[in-house]
């Protein structure tokens, strides 16, 4: 691959991570009596580096690996990346010796505006430019390799020039960075705006995921709504079938981030993760 960043690898080598879930303060006491958790996923922006929270650094030294998730640092968009928001995640890869940490393929802000939500970035090539600047800054400045992820959107650009799958290709041929899978982002893409996930999942480098998330959602007036506050659905779990029988997956992790349920609901659903990827390596 051409014009990677000094000191990365044409090729980085995923982490086999088995299946986890994401650490919230809500739950770090479900999250610490659930049975076969193999790691955990945090939030960047809700953690201090210097004031780990204690259930989560136990979790950290029971030997669980734990992965920074940046849900604003904005590598879509043209704005300089934020020093002090990018220092965090090295920090917390670096506290927690992460085998990686992740971002979103979006942006959040643009001209001195906060959007507090992740926007879509355009398709095109000029965004492609963009963002593949930002990653690069990025994998420069993180000690760990970078996986970003497919965000779910709710608008589309008229002037996408690439589909999903080969925006996402192009990005990683550019700059080697890791993709972190969403299947629940692949289906609200499909419900959103027809896009057939089974299509972009034959079309993605899928050699190059470094995990996968999974989670629940909700239809209302034939828009699909990624809540991470509901059950994850059928069609949800299908797509983790097809998607675990085109590649190894290194990880799999649910995402729950608001109506939090009782243990045995959240233990049913990362149950079902695991019943999936046995299944699925069994034939």
């Amino acid at each position: 691959m051409d014009g990677l960043p000094d000191g990365q690898d044409d090729a980085v080598t995923p982490r086999r991570l088995g299946v986890g879930i994401g650490w919230r303060s809500q739950i770090a006491l479900v999250v610490s009596r659930l049975p076969d958790v193999e790691w955990v996923e945090v939030v960047a922006e809700n953690v201090v580096p210097e004031d780990i929270p204690v259930s989560l650094a136990a979790l950290h030294q029971c030997g669980l690996p734990v992965i920074p998730h940046g849900i604003s640092l904005s590598l879509g968009g043209t704005e300089p990346l934020d020093d002090e928001r990018l220092t965090r995640l090295a920090r917390l890869a670096e506290r927690f010796g992460s085998p990686l940490v992740s971002e979103h393929v979006a942006f959040c802000r643009a001209g001195g505006l906060e959007a507090r939500q992740l926007l879509p970035v355009p398709r095109t090539y000029a965004a492609l430019d963009v963002l593949t600047e930002n990653i690069k800054i990025a994998q420069a400045a993180l000690p760990v390799p970078l996986a970003v992820e497919n965000i779910a959107a709710l608008v589309s650009w008229p002037e996408d020039q690439l589909t999903e799958a080969q925006f996402l290709t192009e990005l990683v041929e550019r700059t080697g960075v890791l993709l972190l899978i969403d299947v629940a982002n692949l289906y609200t893409a499909h419900v959103n705006f027809g896009q057939d996930p089974i299509v972009t999942l034959d079309d993605l480098p899928l050699d190059q995921v470094g995990y996968v998330h999974v989670a629940g959602g909700i239809l209302s007036q034939g828009i699909w709504y990624d809540t991470h506050a509901h059950p994850v659905s059928e069609e949800i779990f299908d797509i983790l079938v097809a998607l675990a029988e085109r590649a190894p997956l290194p990880g799999v992790m649910l995402e729950r981030d608001d109506a939090y349920p009782f243990d045995a609901e959240l233990a049913t659903e990362i149950a079902a993760i695991r019943k999936v990827l046995r299944d699925v390596h069994a034939h």
